[in-house]
């Protein structure tokens, strides 16, 4: 198993960390524990030795399973990383809290990794307005949080506030060949090569998104590497980044388990012809786009509720990667009087797009494509 040094910290982790947001689950929805236990199993015994978890996953079981399960293993053969709910948070004495439960579920008395979880603007004014570093610090000196960090969901300008604010020892982006411009992206990576923040990496394959392509571009994958899987090109492109020091991959099957660990058992950076062939595969996927919404929201609010923005980043992806499966979640998530049939024909939003988009017609398309995948 490839290893990967954090300068700053003296530990070494596998390349590949284990997820544990997507466990295979039992038809009532609960986690399926034999299989996640052979899955755990199968990753220990392979040289994984990073396991994260956190409050909310699998409805919080996910801790509680990870616990159990891992309560086998000598507690100093693999690192635990979970995640402080900031929004669950109003007082100090809630991260105390919610800290003491985690242990709890998780068996264990101190945190390897602990991260402020999905911070952005808004859970970032609450950390500081709270005074929640205080008392995550103070559970640091008394050796209960063994290295502290946050994860991270926003701009790069507020991605850039919370890395300067204070010396983190490591922090979690997502990051994908298809994201270097969302969110941290390529420029919040070189920020923290350049702070000397270790990098732990979520949605490596942008949620299953880049694990099946388009017939198209998986053919010229094949063609440099025929036995390779085209989740793996995306999990070496990331871990190409020497800053990455983890990549996350949330498996949910034995089979994604022994693909993993093949790609990271027998790492190999990407050559130069595999570089070039996933920049021509984002110009492939990307010109698959139905229309040009930047995400601007210059249309929004809708009068009538409709959530424009979110409509056209479903509809896009959908057609980006030919894969209903990566939006269906999203759109079936979303609440009728938010879709394009609420939309009354004002064109009040058309008149602000700075795009020029025929945002009426575009609705009336995309409700009909996502209603009625192919």
């Amino acid at each position: 198993m490839e290893k990967r040094a954090w300068n700053n910290c003296g530990v070494e982790t596998s390349l590949l960390g284990f997820g544990c947001m997507r466990f295979p689950t039992l038809e009532n929805g609960q986690i399926d524990e034999k299989r996640t236990e052979r899955m755990l199993d199968e990753a220990m015994a392979a040289g994984v030795n990073y396991y994260d978890t956190a409050y909310p996953y699998h409805g919080g079981e996910s801790e509680r399973v990870v616990g159990k399960l891992m309560k086998k293993y000598d507690r100093s053969s693999f690192y635990l990383a979970t995640k402080l709910p900031v929004w669950l948070v109003e007082s100090k004495e809630d991260v105390t809290r919610y800290f003491e439960e985690q242990l709890s579920k998780l068996q264990t008395d101190y945190i390897d990794f602990y991260l402020l979880h999905a911070l952005g603007k808004d859970g970032w004014e609450k950390v500081k307005n709270i005074g929640i570093l205080d008392v995550v610090e103070e559970l640091q000196k008394q050796g209960r949080i063994r290295h502290l960090g946050f994860s991270f969901h926003d701009g790069y300008a507020c991605f850039e506030e919370i890395l300067r604010y204070r010396k983190w020892d490591f922090c979690q982006i997502q990051y994908n060949y298809m994201d270097t411009d969302e969110q941290a992206g390529d420029r919040g990576y070189a920020l923290t090569e350049e702070l000397g923040v270790p990098l732990v990496i979520m949605e490596p394959v942008k949620g299953g998104s880049l694990a099946k392509l388009p017939e198209e571009v998986e053919q010229t994958y094949r063609a440099l590497r025929p036995d390779a899987s085209t989740a793996s090109f995306a999990l070496r492109w990331v871990a190409s980044h020497p800053n990455v020091k983890v990549v996350l991959s949330g498996m949910s099957s034995e089979e994604q388990v022994r693909d993993n660990l093949h790609t990271f058992g027998n790492f190999e950076p990407l050559t130069d012809k595999e570089q070039a062939c996933i920049k021509e595969a984002v110009k492939t996927l990307r010109a698959r786009v139905m229309n040009g919404c930047t995400g601007c929201r210059y249309c929004m609010p809708c009068p009538f509720g409709v959530n424009i923005p979110e409509t056209f980043k479903l509809w896009n992806t959908y057609h980006m990667y030919q894969n209903y499966q990566a939006v269906s979640w999203g759109w079936k998530g979303m609440k009728a009087e938010q879709k394009p049939e609420a939309c009354k024909k004002c064109g009040k939003c058309e008149q602000a797009c700075p795009q020029k988009l025929s945002i009426r017609d575009d609705l009336a398309r995309a409700q009909a494509d996502l209603d009625n995948p192919r």
